[in-house]
């Protein structure tokens, strides 16, 4: 199906006249053509094929190895038989969704421009569409358009500054005729968030909306910033602000609006970053902006004042709800602090709030106000204090799926605490440690299960009329796989532990589980071609997921031996995965030169804030890139120092660093001491 020019009904505003159904028709279940299927972002297919009484017939229809990357944790699209998906630096494929031929690649060398940026993020999240064209994001800044028959770019824009601290992980969102994407790099440097929409067949630049307001020296750029800027306290415009845009977009084809999920503050740390207190809008908000011209309408802030690494850039699913014995048009939001949000989409206000996990930072939202009713300790007046959910989050960015049949929501859950810390911090005098490493203005944390906590994750069907859990099944690790939804009474999900599980969405009962050799992050998708159902998921586990690794029960996924993978199925698909790998051998025989205490102590600070994220805490990695206390390329000082310091491999995904020989030798000592 392709787009073509028509008039189009039912679009309030000044909407293009563009034939949109390919992305608002709830029946026609054929394409998953955007993100979340549909401009809802419900992530729900009305087909019924596959269904909770045959699901248990669903096989391999054909499996596709990836060469090793960063990230495989994106969605892909699937339109006219086609698969389209992109993993690692932005490298794109199609492929032939019958065959499991792959019909082109392009990849935009992101390694060879990004320079420090590099640095930053660890792939993409997804993709989009519209009218024969794919985009996607890269994590230099670029946005490009790529001709969807031939997989050869058509334009390419700059969205970001040079050096500027900004990058791209999240996906782009297609919206009658306009492209827009967010940014990311708030917990690295002093970055002010915005969103920018373009022509989607041009490139052409149309509107830009910052979240957080700039320096008052130079003037404010709409009404919506001069109002922010007495919400803060201090110089944000110098530590930057943060509120970046960098996962969630929802387009909201009914009133012709763009509901934007905002981040985070730069740094974490509100004592440092807004010392005299205040909300500090934009940041953790859900923001409608005018479709056509980026002006803002309403905003609805999840954590006045956030300090906690919390955001609200989790996913935005629509629908239309009967609460109260009368239809509300709503957006459902469960971000990071553990509460979901039913809003009021016309106006923006809240309509109910409870929490979907356990929390103890606030006493409840307050209905009258929409604020939280805060617990005193929340804020660790005493300079420490326990709060669940932690850093990760109550639901990341795995998307929830919605299902308008069951009326239920089904996310994927984490159940974790942190011990926040900023005894000896000194809020006036902080300063960022530089070349995009992460300092959030707090001591080291404490990470690992909570005392007691057997089943960090889960996955759980949440009615948002009633707010309350319908159903929950327990998983042992937490950040597993967004979610899909289908008509025939099924909810697929994959997960950390390596299982791609189909489970009936009115009662939770697994019904159907493949071993996929891999950790699952990916969303799935579900769509028809030849007038069979398909179901396609990436394996492969990246970014805060690869943590994750060493919980009890939690596989270790090996990033060089174990395959990340495109997986198809279909009912009596008939293909098979290749024996797995042996496992991998145990630590300390590579890496057995002497240690140094001492400068292993110091290599442990460094590796913390420039390795950590893709490399694992400890040293532990969880599949997200090689397990250092196995490398022979730490094993040889040498080439070490290739890799690290010159950028030998910068093209496998792993960027150069700027740090001295000393700051290597004390990373190398660390290593060995965690390989022994």
């Amino acid at each position: 199906m392709s787009l073509a020019l028509a008039a189009c009904s039912g679009v309030k505003g000044d909407a293009p006249k563009v034939d949109q159904s390919q992305f608002t028709d709830v029946t026609d279940g054929t394409n998953w053509s955007a993100y979340g299927r549909l401009y809802d972002e419900s992530h729900y297919s009305p087909l019924t094929q596959i269904s909770s009484d045959n699901v248990n017939k669903l096989g391999l229809a054909w499996h596709m190895d990836l060469p090793p990357q960063i990230s495989t944790v994106s969605a892909p699209l699937a339109i006219d038989g086609i698969l389209y998906f992109g993993i690692g630096l932005s490298h794109l494929y199609a492929v032939d969704v019958a065959t499991g031929k792959t019909l082109w690649e392009y990849d935009p060398e992101v390694a060879k421009v990004a320079g420090a940026k590099a640095r930053l993020g660890w792939g993409i999240r997804g993709i989009a569409y519209w009218n024969g064209k794919i985009y996607t994001a890269t994590q230099d800044g670029r946005l490009i358009a790529v001709d969807a028959a031939t997989g050869k770019p058509t334009w390419s824009v700059e969205t970001t500054g040079k050096n500027d601290g900004l990058s791209i992980t999240g996906a782009p969102r297609v919206f009658a005729g306009k492209v827009i994407i967010g940014n990311a790099g708030a917990d690295y440097s002093a970055v002010r968030g915005y969103v920018t929409a373009y022509d989607a067949e041009s490139g052409k630049q149309l509107w830009r909306f910052y979240t957080v307001p700039g320096d008052p020296a130079k003037g404010f750029e709409n009404e919506a910033m001069e109002k922010a800027a007495k919400t803060w306290t201090g110089e944000l415009w110098k530590k930057g602000g943060g509120g970046t845009v960098w996962n969630a977009i929802t387009y909201d084809h009914e009133l012709h609006r763009i509901y934007i999920g905002t981040g985070n503050g730069s740094p974490w740390n509100a004592k440092v970053r807004s010392p005299g207190g205040g909300d500090n809008l934009y940041l953790c908000s859900i923001v409608a902006l005018d479709a056509n011209t980026g002006k803002y309408l309403w905003h609805y802030q999840v954590n006045p004042g956030e300090t906690w690494d919390w955001n609200a850039a989790m996913d935005m699913p629509l629908a239309t709800l009967t609460i109260g014995g009368k239809k509300r048009r709503v957006l459902m939001q469960a971000p990071k602090n553990g509460f979901f949000y039913v809003l009021d989409r016309d106006t923006g206000k809240l309509i109910s709030a409870e929490p979907f996990v356990k929390q103890n930072w606030a006493k409840r939202i307050d209905l009258t106000t929409g604020r939280p009713i805060e617990n005193p300790e929340a804020r660790f007046p005493k300079g420490s204090t326990e709060i669940w959910p932690s850093e990760a989050g109550a639901h990341s960015w795995q998307p929830m799926a919605f299902s308008p049949k069951t009326g239920l929501v089904y996310i994927p859950t984490t159940e974790l605490s942190v011990v926040w810390n900023d005894r000896g911090v000194d809020h006036k005098q902080w300063k960022r440690p530089g070349d995009y490493a992460l300092d959030g203005s707090f001591n080291p944390l404490r990470f690992g299960l909570p005392p007691g906590v057997t089943s960090p994750g889960s996955l759980q069907a949440w009615d948002p009329v009633r707010q309350r859990r319908v159903w929950s099944v327990p998983l042992r690790a937490p950040l597993n796989g967004g979610v899909a939804a289908t008509a025939g009474n099924l909810v697929f999900q994959g997960n950390i532990e390596g299982k791609f599980v189909a489970y009936a969405a009115d009662t939770g009962k697994t019904l159907w589980s493949f071993d996929a050799q891999n950790g699952i992050v990916a969303q799935p998708i579900t769509y028809m071609v030849k007038g069979r159902q398909y179901v396609t998921v990436l394996t492969g586990v990246a970014g805060g997921a690869g943590l994750m690794a060493g919980m009890p029960g939690v596989p270790v996924w090996d990033y060089r031996s174990q395959m990340r993978r495109v997986l198809t199925f279909v009912l009596d698909g008939k293909d098979t995965l290749p024996a797995p790998p042996p496992a991998a051998p145990e630590t300390g025989s590579i890496l057995s030169f002497p240690v140094n205490a001492a400068l292993a102590r110091e290599g442990a600070q460094i590796y913390a804030a420039k390795c950590q994220m893709c490399h694992g805490i400890g040293a532990s990695a969880g599949g997200s890139a090689p397990d250092l206390r196995k490398s022979p390329v730490v094993a040889d000082k040498a080439t070490f120092r290739q890799v690290v310091q010159e950028g030998l491999l910068k093209e496998q995904g792993m960027p150069q660093f700027t740090v001295s020989d000393a700051q290597l030798t004390a990373v190398r000592n660390y290593l060995g001491q965690q390989a022994k």
